[in-house]
């Protein structure tokens, strides 16, 4: 009864709207993780750019933990709401955070592995930029959806494994000398596998909504 009475009643839909800017922030900020870990001089272009649209993407997710307060009814329920948005914005603090690590260790130069995990980052990102958009009509677009939250699943244990790659190359290149140079590339590493693991936890988050929706 319930539910044909939430049918009924008007929604806010502005939460798609949010939805979709800050999935396309997601696209920015991982385009410009993917470009700071080629290296060189255009490393603080690249950062700057992420910790720019971290600003933003927060701006954003208090948006829409404003309106699920204010809002009547919701276009589905007000706990994936939050848990939709609050995971894609730990997607853009985790590449944030990568950045800082950066910083901190005055890193300019990146091994091909994070290169790599840079790329599947990117790839999940838009992705999940084109998922988002089609959670306005959840029921009609169920198939498409489940496909991509898979793909973003499949390309989050490509990433586990360039991790595991990147992890070996580093400590036999380092075991015989200098521990530090390893001990900072794993930090990178994890960082970087943290961002791909946030982009899977969105990935989930699609999934359950179609679920719990169709």
């Amino acid at each position: 009864m319930l539910g044909w009475f939430r049918k009924l009643m008007p929604k806010e839909d502005r939460f798609f709207e949010l939805f979709t800017q800050h999935s396309l922030i997601l696209v920015s900020g991982a385009e410009a993780l993917q470009g700071m870990l080629l290296g060189g001089e255009k490393v603080p272009h690249y950062s700057r750019i992420i910790i720019e649209r971290e600003d933003e993407a927060d701006e954003i997710t208090r948006e829409v933990m404003i309106a699920v307060r204010r809002s009547f009814i919701t276009p589905f329920d007000r706990s994936d709401i939050q848990s939709l948005i609050q995971s894609m914005d730990d997607a853009i603090d985790q590449m944030k955070k990568t950045v800082k690590a950066t910083q901190l260790f005055e890193v300019t130069e990146f091994d091909p592995m994070m290169a790599a995990m840079g790329d599947t980052i990117a790839e999940a990102a838009r992705l999940t930029a084109k998922a988002v958009p089609l959670l306005n009509h959840v029921g009609a677009n169920a198939a498409q959806l489940n496909h991509l939250a898979e793909q973003v699943t499949i390309i989050e244990g490509r990433a586990d494994d360039l991790h595991e790659e990147g992890l070996k190359a580093l400590f036999l290149a380092h075991r015989d000398g200098n521990a530090m140079p390893y001990v900072i590339g794993s930090e990178i590493y994890g960082n970087l596998e943290r961002v791909m693991d946030r982009f899977e936890d969105v990935a989930n988050e699609i999934s359950a909504i179609v679920i719990e929706n169709v």
